[in-house]
């Protein structure tokens, strides 16, 4: 069943302050076509420049995801992307006339609120997924952290956390249903955090705006008559300062008994929405943060990238390669007898490619080099690297045909072994520098697990016709 992109029918805004800043800032949603996505518009600016969520964009996750486009900022966007992800919108303006959304209750359910209100229409194109083939892994070992995702028809999430303090726990959450479970189940669960951090985050210049109106609070330490005094300055907080037995500062009452795993969820949806495209795929999450979660679309963004590359120059993938000869030809202008990269198994845009030449008795040059002792040219190896290494450059252009790349340096050239017939080579090209049209990169061919040779290029594009 084909599901239709949508946005909101009409615009809505709310307002607030901002947790970290504590700035004074309104959010209003708009409408977008079809295809638009999420953006950002920083309306107090001259020219209200536009902001992409997306993973490339992000600089800093200090208790928070913040992200940033031509010098423009935005803190905190989770709560906010995480509604709409929710919501499964697909194209929207969010406007902000701060640098830092309202905060509102510390969950995501005032911009839920308000984006139920403004309705919902669906748009003419289908909407599309990322689908995971195989299980993906990231970790962090020093937190503890990890993160699985297995291929899977549903988006679904299980959440564990594990804190020492009494107060939280090990607590456990799943959704299985995005559309059934989102709204009323994890959309209004709070941020939290522990009494410790709201010092440290109050030294950094962070947490101007927040107070127990929109943060969970765990006392991890005793407190003094000078703790409160300093607490009750921090926090805003009128009248007596407690702790109850459930550890929690004024006996603040959970929304759920395991609301802190469920925000954690909630984050988690909010920083997916980074990759740019809804997911399919169940995702088992064990004491991730944001940096964990950061991680986890970063690998994503990087398999989406090549299934992108793939689908743009090859109909129909083989297991274990990227590019086979035919989409090949579509990025290089070379042909028989000077075409000498076969197949491309594997590729990161902007900074590696690894490719085969199959060495076969029936290479011309092998009839003068040499004809009783056929040997592969050494020139001819740095070409296939060379060759390689237009690959990475040219596959991201449009028109890749009608470009041509010139070699303006080769040093540090060794070879090592001889190459012959029945040889499979396998060259791995990473770029050390771009500059516009211009590249360094350096390689590496082996054959069997042996460097056969390496050699540092310097290359510049140029068109066809030029």
């Amino acid at each position: 069943m084909n599901e239709y992109q949508r946005t909101i029918a009409n615009p809505v805004h709310f307002s607030g302050v901002g947790l970290h800043t504590g700035l004074k800032s309104r959010v209003t949603f708009r409408p977008a076509p079809v295809n638009h996505g999420i953006r950002f518009v920083r309306t107090d600016l001259e020219n209200s420049p536009e902001i992409i969520p997306h993973i490339s964009n992000v600089v800093d996750l200090n208790r928070g995801t913040s992200i940033e486009q031509n010098g423009v900022r935005i803190h905190t966007v989770e709560h906010v992307l995480s509604a709409i992800s929710g919501l499964q919108i697909d194209n929207v303006y969010v406007e902000l006339t701060n640098k830092e959304p309202p905060v509102g209750d510390g969950s995501a359910k005032p911009f839920v609120d308000v984006l139920l209100k403004a309705g919902f229409v669906e748009q003419s194109e289908i909407r599309k997924y990322f689908r995971v083939d195989e299980p993906i892994t990231v970790s962090q070992p020093n937190r503890n952290a990890e993160i699985v995702v297995l291929p899977s028809e549903e988006f679904r999430i299980t959440f564990l956390v594990d804190y020492e303090n009494p107060a939280i726990g090990k607590k456990y959450t799943s959704m299985y249903s995005l559309e059934k479970e989102f709204v009323k189940e994890f959309a209004p669960a709070r941020t939290f955090c522990f009494l410790h951090e709201v010092e440290e985050l109050h030294k950094a210049g962070l947490i101007r705006g927040g107070n127990l109106n929109n943060a969970i609070v765990v006392v991890d330490r005793k407190l003094g008559s000078k703790d409160m005094k300093q607490l009750k300055k921090l926090l805003d907080i009128k009248g007596k300062v407690t702790v109850p037995e459930s550890g929690i500062l004024n006996g603040k009452k959970l929304r759920f008994e395991n609301e802190p795993v469920r925000h954690k969820t909630l984050d988690l949806i909010g920083d997916l929405a980074l990759l740019g495209m809804p997911i399919k795929a169940h995702i088992l999450a064990a004491r991730s943060g944001h940096l964990t979660n950061v991680m986890l679309v970063k690998r994503l963004s990087k398999i989406l990238e090549k299934k992108e590359i793939t689908k743009k120059f090859q109909s129909k993938k083989k297991s274990g390669e990227i590019f086979d000869i035919r989409a090949i030809e579509k990025i290089l202008p070379h042909r028989y007898p000077l075409l000498l990269v076969d197949r491309v198994l594997d590729i990161t845009p902007g900074k590696n490619i690894v490719a085969i030449k199959n060495v076969t008795r029936n290479e011309p040059f092998f009839n003068g080099h040499f004809p009783d002792q056929p040997v592969m040219p050494g020139v001819l190896i740095v070409e296939a690297m060379a060759q390689a290494g237009g690959i990475l450059m040219l596959h991201g252009m449009e028109n890749p045909s009608d470009k041509l790349i010139y070699f303006t340096g080769i040093d540090k050239v060794k070879f090592r072994k001889v190459v012959t017939p029945g040889d499979q080579i396998r060259m791995e090209i990473e770029l050390t520098k771009v500059f516009k049209t211009t590249c360094k990169m350096k390689g590496k061919a082996y054959v069997d697990d042996k460097v056969v040779a390496s050699a540092e290029m310097t290359a510049v594009i140029m068109d066809s016709n030029a």
